[in-house]
């Protein structure tokens, strides 16, 4: 049985959703959050892709994705695995770009 720390998978889907919002993996995942973790998840990935265009804040926004996440487990641990894996496909893709 394997014991998976939800606050850590927040936290690295945070950083990893965080980075590819100033990417073109941004229109991917925003379609994959949108689909999976509803358009409210969405609308504020497209928010944060917004604020880091306008101005120097991305370990702010990262730091507001994990608490999001981490809320979003809580709420529903079921989606832990889901996460895992969005946010494995999104690191991959932000690989391909460098």
């Amino acid at each position: 049985m394997t014991v998976v720390h939800q606050p850590r998978v927040a936290w690295q889907a945070a950083r990893t959703f965080v980075m590819a919002a100033e990417t073109d993996v941004y229109y991917w995942l925003s379609e994959m959050v949108g689909d999976y973790l509803g358009v409210m998840h969405a609308l504020q990935l497209a928010d944060t892709r917004l604020s880091l265009q306008a101005r120097d804040v991305l370990f702010a926004e990262m730091g507001a994705w994990r608490a999001r996440l981490d809320e979003l487990l809580e709420l529903h641990p079921e989606m832990t695995s889901l996460l895992q894996q969005l946010t494995a496909e999104t690191a991959e893709r932000l690989e391909r770009l460098y």
